[in-house]
């Protein structure tokens, strides 16, 4: 492979106000490298990227290409330097097919030729190992398949510079296995690769070297192949991190929610959720895995009365009085009373958890904590439980009365999430509670979860790391277009068997796919 640097950035700085994004921050990749740039949430490596591939202009420094100095004002100056980035959020006109979006937007130079252009997309997925049907339509599409059509939208277009955020965020295992193929191939081929991701394991496993960057300034560069996650953390966080998963066996659990036969259809006669059936129990943890949008928050909003069911019964056994209750009947604020929680939507944090405008200490009394107990300290007022919240799981803000909408979004999980727990749930249902936020935090909100498994909670943890299922949840149940395609055993599992049945569409049994007993 060429050593020759693709790509170098020397003291780039860019401000937002009183905000420090990035400050005189080095960097340089190679030809025929694939770099992984890690930090904490905020730690200004997509604002970096972004400057690269000419989003947002640097304030000061300079970048150059190929051993000169260039400046990039646009994304069409960055494709013009041979620079492509493929965003977390797909760019794509659904109702066009694959390669009407890899060619939209070119220049029409001497006509428009289709057949020809699709002559050298097909070279494009022999050349790199890719696999996509340039006639199919985006809306018909998997989220693997509309990658491809980004990767292959800025390959067409001549890019040698490569930029990925956050590429396996929502790819199965063998997706992401695939995609680490091509990418490699594409290294062979001389191509500069940079990977922005959190996902440690797979900075090991893929790149080369790993830059890591803290709170906006660069911390330094190392060799993939002599470095760790312990110390990789600990250059992202500036201290040592605890990466262990303390996973004990649950105590004396019994049934606390039954999930039965619910089915969801919307207003176009779509099942979003057909005939699911489970069982919750005090003492563990249930992980949910699944393919984005496959009914995970259907499937949570149901159980929250938040969303309507047409078939189906959601049994909940009151702890106290040993009572059965059906929730399909209750209100939410009837099944939060109950002790029924739903900590975490993702889409809309603010719309459905916290209240934007509203200060820290208001948005801690939108909850009635009369009837339980913090996890922090008992029966605390609404300011000290804002203030142990920010304190425990380090939330960034200048005071408890800082309105929430100015949080960043993963400072607005920490607050949701150390709010529901605080609330003494006996279920405890999150969604993505960690989406967004740095290891460090994210091994503080694992740990609050598996504090309230000791204390007998039933808590549903739906997940998009499979790695933290494994190591987290008692069981795993996977969800496939809206069905359960089967429960395993988180202790006994692997990351390709849940990965066969996130790609499966109904239950089966005689196909890796376990009943829950």
């Amino acid at each position: 492979m060429g050593q020759n640097i693709a790509l170098e950035l020397k003291n780039i700085t860019k401000t937002f106000g009183s905000i420090v994004a990035n400050k005189n921050v080095c960097l340089q990749v190679k030809k025929g490298e694939i770099l992984s740039v890690l930090g904490e949430n905020g730690s200004g490596k997509t604002t970096l990227m972004n400057m690269v591939s000419g989003i947002y202009y640097p304030d000061s420094g300079q970048i150059l290409i190929d051993g000169e100095e260039v400046v990039i004002s646009s994304p069409k100056d960055a494709f013009n330097y041979k620079i492509g980035m493929i965003h977390q959020h797909f760019k794509l006109v659904d109702v066009f097919s694959a390669a009407e979006n890899i060619v939209l937007g070119l220049e029409k130079e001497k006509g428009f030729d289709m057949p020809k252009y699709i002559e050298k997309i097909n070279e494009i997925t022999e050349t790199y190992g890719f696999e996509l049907d340039p006639y199919k339509k985006i809306y018909e599409m998997s989220v693997s398949e509309k990658q491809t059509v980004e990767i292959i939208k800025v390959l067409f277009r001549g890019a040698d510079i490569l930029i990925l955020d956050e590429p396996t965020a929502v790819l199965t295992p063998q997706e992401t296995f695939k995609l680490f193929a091509v990418l490699r191939n594409m290294r062979e081929n001389g191509k500069a690769i940079i990977i922005i991701t959190h996902k440690l394991h797979e900075v090991l496993t893929l790149s080369d070297n790993v830059a890591v960057l803290r709170k906006g300034e660069y911390v330094g560069t190392v060799e993939t192949s002599k470095t760790n996650e312990a110390e990789l953390t600990e250059m992202m966080v500036g201290k040592k991190v605890s990466l262990n998963i303390e996973r004990s066996m649950p105590e004396n659990p019994c049934d606390r929610l039954v999930v039965d036969k619910i089915s969801c259809i919307n207003r176009e006669g779509v099942k979003l959720l057909d005939n699911v059936s489970f069982t919750a129990r005090s003492g563990e943890i249930l992980g949910i895995a699944g393919i984005a949008g496959s009914g995970q928050r259907e499937l949570m909003e149901a159980i929250a009365g938040l969303q309507h069911i047409d078939t189906g019964s959601i049994l909940y056994y009151d702890p106290q009085t040993g009572k059965e209750e059906n929730l399909r009947d209750k209100t939410p604020m009837e099944i939060r009373d109950m002790g029924v929680r739903l900590a975490f939507v993702p889409e809309d944090r603010l719309g459905m958890g916290l209240v934007g405008n509203m200060d820290i200490i208001d948005n801690m009394m939108l909850r009635s904590y009369r009837k339980g107990h913090s996890v922090f300290l008992q029966r605390k007022a609404p300011k000290s439980l804002a203030d142990e919240i920010i304190e425990r799981l380090e939330v960034v803000t200048p005071s408890v009365n800082t309105p929430v909408r100015r949080l960043s979004g993963g400072n607005i999980q920490k607050v949701l999430v150390g709010r529901e727990i605080a609330s003494s749930p006996t279920v405890m249902m999150a969604a993505y509670p960690v989406r967004g936020l740095d290891i460090n935090s994210s091994y503080t909100i694992y740990n609050l979860l598996n504090e309230q498994k000791r204390k007998g909670v039933a808590v549903i943890f739906v997940g998009e790391d499979l790695d933290v299922l494994i190591e987290l949840c008692d069981r795993i149940m996977v969800i496939g277009s809206g069905k359960i395609t089967g429960i395993v055993d988180g202790r006994n599992t692997t990351k390709e068997e849940i990965g066969l049945l996130m790609t499966k569409s109904s239950h089966m049994d005689d196909e890796g796919g376990k009943k829950d007993e």
